[in-house]
């Protein structure tokens, strides 16, 4: 093996859009967010493109990444934003360069892949990148339940994008452990490759549901998140009937085209969903009204109050919602104890286990829907590093605009 640049060394200037500690800014920036919605492109933000050495190689089976493209998640957003549960804070660490889908290029050589390799990022920093033995969840292929994500060679952070010590693809250059590291099919465009990481996560959240043969799936928002797990759905269950809760025109249409079988607006979801099942509509003398009966299964995509909220009222007794995006506060979970609804999480990716199949890697089956799926339609922005904070108000805005997805473009500067 090629020790490229060297273990430890770091060459060049590189550009990197980091999340640095102010505490001032954090609370205003989480003040500033219930009135102001894309508050983190804004100056209030602790946020700032940066010049310096870049990240150095943690160990030999490490290597570096210039990413080509680096995806924008809500996540990210909401990190920024100051939204996200201080549940979190431990198991980050400051500053940190945010960016966890990434199409990029290898530049060392790190065991079997070449200097050059293409490559996608699984952007967990679980056991085996942190140099430390597998613990029970990683060596059963349930990485992303690792209890082990802030000890180890290297600091907290939950994910590459997340920690101080990577770097991450909002940048000119990361470091990335062989482990984390998913060579690209020449086949397959930067523009689909970039998607792979949040596809994977899709497909695990579909298969965390595990619909049975028949059942009707609720699907509460369409952004990326929401869209692709329709996708998810259609390919890997047996879900017979998939509503969709979109709030904008551009979503729907992108909901049907990947596999729904019916949209609905936030204002008729409770409607649709009770005409389709025949449940009973139930008005409480304060609040949302929600059914005695339902969909069998309920997805929250969007990590809104109102979201969740939603797919707890409208899924039937004993039927089971899986939070697939970051869960907000202040849900009634009344329904959840009345309705004995079984309420499962879905954080990032892990091994998936097709029925009939032999266990495989979620990024395994998400290079192929990346690759097969009818994604031509899902409208990207590409921005470059410079124009940062317009790329995260077109983020933050990015349903209204009919936008799918907002990347970083780092082709134009090589």
């Amino acid at each position: 093996m090629s020790t490229g640049a060297g273990v430890g060394t770091g060459t060049g200037t590189v550009r990197s859009v980091e999340v640095y500690r102010s505490v001032p800014r954090y609370l205003a920036t989480r003040v500033l967010s219930t009135a102001l919605p894309r508050v983190s492109s804004t100056s209030a933000a602790p946020l700032r493109l940066t010049r310096g050495r870049g990240p150095r190689r943690p160990g030999p089976r490490w290597g570096r990444v210039r990413p080509r493209l680096a995806g924008i998640c809500g996540s990210d957003l909401s990190t920024i934003a100051g939204t996200s549960s201080l549940y979190f804070s431990p198991l980050v660490s400051l500053p940190f360069t945010p960016g966890h889908e990434v199409v990029g290029d290898l530049l060392d050589d790190v065991e079997d892949l070449p200097a050059g390799t293409r490559v996608v990022l699984d952007p967990l920093l679980t056991c085996i990148p942190r140099g430390l033995d597998p613990c029970g969840a990683c060596r059963d292929g349930s990485r992303g339940r690792c209890d082990r994500i802030t000890v180890g060679h290297l600091s907290p952070g939950l994910q590459t994008g997340f920690c101080a010590d990577t770097g991450g693809g909002w940048s000119d250059r990361l470091v990335a452990h062989r482990s984390q590291l998913h060579p690209v099919p020449d086949d397959l465009p930067d523009e689909r490759a970039v998607l792979v990481e949040p596809l994977a996560c899709a497909i695990h959240t579909a298969l965390r549901l595990a619909p049975r043969q028949g059942d009707h799936v609720l699907v509460v928002g369409a952004g990326a998140v929401g869209l692709f797990t329709v996708l998810a759905l259609r390919a890997f269950t047996q879900a017979a009937r998939v509503t969709v809760v979109a709030k904008h025109p551009r979503q729907a249409t992108l909901a049907t085209a990947l596999g729904a079988t019916d949209v609905v607006s936030p204002r008729d979801a409770l409607t649709g969903v009770r005409r389709s099942t025949r449940a009973l509509r139930v008005q409480p003398e304060q609040g949302s009204a929600y059914l005695l009966g339902g969909v069998d299964a309920a997805v929250d995509c969007a990590g809104s109050r109102a979201a969740l909220d939603t797919a707890l009222r409208l899924t039937r007794a004993g039927g089971r919602v899986v939070l697939s995006a970051m869960p907000p506060a202040g849900v009634d979970l009344s329904p959840v104890w009345f309705r004995e609804l079984e309420v499962v999480g879905s954080y990032a990716t892990g091994q998936a286990r097709v029925e009939g199949d032999e266990p495989r890697s979620s990024f395994d089956l998400a290079m192929g829907l990346a690759r097969d799926a009818p994604l031509d339609e899902v409208a990207q922005s590409g921005y470059p590093l410079e124009r940062w904070r317009e790329a995260l108000e077109h983020a933050g805005s990015a349903g209204s605009l009919g936008t799918v997805k907002v990347h970083f473009d780092l082709r134009e500067t090589r």
